[in-house]
């Protein structure tokens, strides 16, 4: 299991972006980065940082997952064939916490992967409590009969805060999730703007 190394609202602001969209974000009442040097005036970033902050973004998003993490995915969307960036971002929603995530059957990330690590989740019936597990076109992810009454569960299906995106066939009535197909940059409901490309820049050139 990934370490949580920073709360997720702390990353909000360190990427001066409200990256889950979540309206309690702090960004939504300050933008600027915490600590006491954070209301500084931000200087323009050169090509490395802009590529860096890319990369950290997209990482943060995904529960910020670890730098041999991330590199691993990146690796194996090169060797796929077509736009890494793309292969990158398909890799990634293909993540089983990603899955229990935008199926909305938890409200974080954060608690997509703890939910699937403590074991309330099905693939195929099968129960399955790795969190990078990665799904498959045609896979139905499911919270077990016995987790379903869970307020978590409850609360996260009833929000009106996400949209299910098309490449999920979701039923909430059997809290089950089909995994449809495989998604496009433009097929994934990102509330601010991704930029893969520029995470494929960053490895390719460090």
């Amino acid at each position: 299991m990934t370490k949580r190394t920073s709360a997720k609202y702390k990353i909000d602001r360190r990427m001066g972006e409200n990256i889950w969209g979540r309206p309690k974000s702090p960004v939504n009442r300050r933008e600027y980065g915490p600590g006491q040097h954070g209301q500084r005036r931000k200087s323009k970033l050169s090509d490395f940082g802009t590529q860096l902050r890319a990369k950290q973004k997209l990482k943060g998003y995904y529960g910020d997952l670890t730098e041999k993490q991330f590199r691993r995915i990146y690796a194996d969307a090169v060797r796929l064939r077509g736009d890494t960036s793309e292969q990158l971002i398909g890799l990634l929603e293909r993540r089983l916490d990603a899955v229990v995530y935008r199926a909305k059957f938890v409200p974080t990330i954060f608690a997509a992967r703890q939910f699937v690590n403590h074991g309330h989740v099905t693939v195929n019936g099968q129960r399955v409590n790795i969190a990078s597990y990665r799904v498959k076109e045609g896979d139905v992810v499911q919270v077990r009969e016995k987790s379903r009454q869970l307020a978590i569960v409850i609360e996260a299906a009833g929000s009106a805060e996400r949209d299910l995106p098309e490449y999920l066939n979701v039923d909430h009535s059997k809290m089950s999730a089909e995994f449809v197909r495989t998604p496009a940059l433009s097929d994934v409901p990102y509330p601010v703007l991704m930029e893969p490309n520029l995470v494929v820049e960053f490895y390719a050139k460090n």
